[in-house]
């Protein structure tokens, strides 16, 4: 079985949420690290943005990570080569 969207978002530690913060603010990393650290995708991601910053500061992000080639890798650029899982390894050590 499966949960919802709600039942892992309810799941989530105060340190996971503020990790999944940090992460989604850093360009560096990908909604797909992201996904792979804390189980959550990319509208998961949103809509835990939109519950925890107010609502200018999630417009904010919005605007920011709209068309933002770096939170997917799929869109990377091959020469980029930053490492997202060593950044969100770092992030996660502060929780």
């Amino acid at each position: 079985m499966q949960l919802s969207t709600q039942q892992r978002l309810e799941k989530l530690s105060p340190g996971d949420v503020s990790a999944v913060i940090q992460m989604a603010w850093e360009d560096r990393t990908t909604f797909e690290t992201i996904y792979e650290r804390v189980g959550l995708n990319e509208p998961e991601v949103i809509r835990l943005m939109r519950a925890e910053l107010n609502s200018s500061s999630f417009r904010l992000w919005r605007m920011r990570m709209k068309g933002r080639t770096t939170k997917h890798r799929a869109l990377r650029n091959p020469e980029m080569k930053f490492d997202d899982q060593a950044i969100a390894d770092h992030r996660r050590g502060n929780c």
